[in-house]
């Protein structure tokens, strides 16, 4: 059975705190949207070199693990919302850094690789443990679709209204008012998120947490946290591809923005109806579904990556993947859950979770390093992509047994 959290809603509904939580969550995916779907294509523009782009990201990756797992005992000691907001502040200076640095932001991409990963570890460590505290068995399906309908509707607006200023203007002036407008969502963040009620701090941090979970036989969490690698590795290289091979299709920073609209459009859509409908008894044949799914919608870039095959592969993408992440998400939170014990450790089961899908991520973008410096023919990184994107059929084979377990079946 699954432990209930004196501030989590019952009966499947949505309090006050789930709904201010879901706010923070939006004001500051929707600030990371509007900058962060063109900081790449910024930084191709300024270099032309897919290597810098994959040592910013693996360093990224690198340095929020790190911070994920130091950041883990302020959080268990009771400062949640102050972790919360400086990393919301810290993607802030981020993004400002970015601003004032112009294209010379290439020459310092060691540090702002570093400070992205910090404010990235900063905030998720936090918010993730708050979202378990907020919601429980009955109502955590549902958050992670209203989740997915808020990133949804950030992904759609936010990208097109800056494709749509940096078409229109000379390109740095229309990157500098994105940028700006992305600082003042996360102060507005920073703000809200003053309202978020702080559990009081349980026992002390243990440090060595990850370490013994691997040493605990026949835990349940050895297969979870594999699933959750191989679902970094797909994370790291589909997130730095695909919006940057849309813009190297076209060219043009409006038709990513047009490429991030419909997409979006289409995942607001489906996030909505997986959140609504989807029972934790149907999981295991929800996942599967999306899983190979998203792994088939990979095999037309075999046929050439242009804009069309782009734009099919992202609908594809914005229908099934909600099928595939909601389960996966949900029942990873409830095996936290599943009884006191393991509900006391949360903060250390957050971080043990977060290091392995960041284990995968760095992992995934090591090997794509590695192929560009070996081959970068359409046809090498077309295998890289479908090898890659098959990486969610192997995390439903690992999490099968965990879905079964989950409450409701």
């Amino acid at each position: 059975m699954t432990t209930s959290h004196p501030t989590a809603s019952s009966g499947g509904r949505l309090d006050g705190q789930n709904r201010l939580l879901l706010t923070v969550n939006g004001l500051f995916i929707t600030a990371s949207a509007l900058s962060g779907t063109f900081l790449g294509v910024y930084i191709w523009k300024a270099s032309k070199n897919f290597a810098l782009l994959g040592w910013f990201t693996l360093l990224s990756y690198l340095c929020m693990a790190l911070t994920f797992w130091i950041a883990g005992a302020a959080v268990k000691s009771g400062r949640k919302r102050l972790v919360l907001r400086l990393g919301i502040c810290a993607s802030a200076v981020f993004y400002a850094l970015v601003l004032l640095l112009g294209h010379r932001c290439i020459a310092y991409i060691a540090p702002l690789g570093v400070l992205q990963g910090m404010a990235n570890g900063l905030f998720w460590v936090s918010f993730n443990v708050l979202y378990f505290e907020v919601t429980d068995a009955a109502n955590r399906d549902r958050f992670n679709g209203l989740a997915g309908v808020i990133g949804a509707l950030a992904g759609m607006i936010a990208p097109w209204s800056s494709g749509f200023l940096i078409s229109h203007m000379t390109a740095e002036r229309g990157y500098r008012i994105i940028f700006m407008v992305s600082l003042g969502i996360f102060v507005v963040g920073a703000i809200v998120s003053f309202w978020l009620r702080n559990r009081p701090p349980g026992e002390s941090y243990d440090w060595r947490h990850p370490i013994r979970i691997w040493h605990t036989p026949n835990s349940p969490w050895h297969s979870v946290l594999s699933a959750l690698a191989v679902q970094g590795v797909r994370e790291s290289v589909f997130g730095l591809m695909i919006g940057l091979l849309v813009y190297i299709q076209t060219g043009s920073e409006l038709k990513l923005g047009n490429f991030t609209l419909l997409t979006s459009a289409v995942s607001f859509i489906s996030y909505y109806a997986v959140g609504r409908w989807l029972k934790p008894a149907w999981r295991v044949k929800g996942m599967l579904v999306g899983a190979v799914v998203i792994t088939a919608v990979v095999l037309p870039f075999f046929f050439g990556i242009r804009y069309g095959t782009m734009l099919a592969f992202g609908v594809g993408i914005g229908l099934f993947f909600p099928l595939y992440g909601i389960p996966m998400t949900s029942a990873v939170f409830d095996l936290i859950g599943q009884n006191e014990d393991s509900a006391r450790l949360r903060e250390e089961y957050v971080v043990v979770r977060e290091l392995a899908l960041n284990v995968g991520r760095i992992f995934g973008m090591a090997v794509f390093l590695v192929t560009i410096e070996i081959s970068r023919s359409p046809t090498v990184l077309n295998v890289l992509l479908f090898v890659v994107g098959s990486a969610p059929i192997f995390s439903w084979l690992l999490m099968r047994g965990n879905l079964r377990l989950s409450p409701g079946r």
